[in-house]
């Protein structure tokens, strides 16, 4: 069976645009929905992958925070040369981190982080969360068990040096949360089992903005845009970018 790979994707509407960065191991499969439902609202929305994400496995492990950092940069500016002179940025897990982290860097409409971690994991567990992507990808691409035990043997040999890198990027991000002027929506499920759900709280309370909020989502876990709440979720993020001041 040949897997079919989500792509990044551009969904062209109005003038206002709205960045989509998905998670660590993720791809833009987990925003594209709420990508469609803000499409039809009047947003362009632009969802790019980070290097060695929506690959291989063992693409991933040669690739880290500066590359995937770099990939949030290119889909801003690609925004901007597109000529949407406002942008907002929604994203989930450690794309909520990068949204953060485009806050107060660059100028940004205004910010939903949807289950951003910060606290951080040891690398350890980080590795686990690595390798058990790894042969979930290949059992979905139709693999024998044999075939999986194999593959994962071989998989194990190239370690992810990059992990360090990635917790000292989660640390960075909460030491400038208070910098953050921008907007915020802070989303965060409450069956959240992949990070400490009192990143929301830290993130709620640090940033500087004058216009914030906090929601809980109760019967959501991590990936929140493709749990159960989602539809609450697509509007509870499409009244909070109505809200914000756009000059169209």
């Amino acid at each position: 069976m040949k897997l079919t790979m989500p792509k990044p994707f551009t969904f062209e509407s109005g003038k206002r645009a709205v960045l989509l960065l998905h998670g660590f191991t993720g791809n833009s499969a987990d925003v594209r929905m709420l990508g469609r439902y803000l499409e039809k609202r009047g947003y362009t929305c632009h969802a790019p992958h980070y290097k060695g994400h929506g690959v291989p496995p063992e693409e991933l492990v040669h690739t880290g925070p500066e590359d995937w950092w770099q990939d949030v940069m290119n889909g801003y500016h690609f925004l901007k040369n597109s000529g949407h002179k406002e942008i907002a940025v929604v994203g989930l897990s450690l794309g909520g981190v990068f949204s953060l982290k485009l806050g107060y860097t660059v100028p940004i409409k205004g910010i939903v982080p949807m289950c951003a971690p910060m606290y951080i994991k040891s690398e350890q567990v980080m590795y686990e969360g690595v390798l058990e992507y790894a042969r979930e990808f290949k059992k979905r691409e139709g693999k024998s068990e044999e075939q999986i035990e194999l593959e994962m043997n071989e998989f194990k040999k190239t370690p992810m040096n990059t992990l360090k890198a990635l917790q000292e990027l989660i640390a960075d991000v909460r030491e400038n949360v208070d910098t953050i002027f921008a907007p915020t929506f802070v989303v965060q499920a409450r069956h959240d089992k992949m990070i400490n759900t009192e990143s929301a709280n830290i993130i709620y309370e640090n940033i500087m903005s004058p216009i914030k909020q906090i929601k809980w989502y109760e019967e959501s876990g991590h990936v929140i845009t493709l749990d159960k709440e989602r539809d609450k979720l697509h509007e509870d993020v499409y009244d909070f970018l109505e809200s914000l001041v756009w000059h169209d």
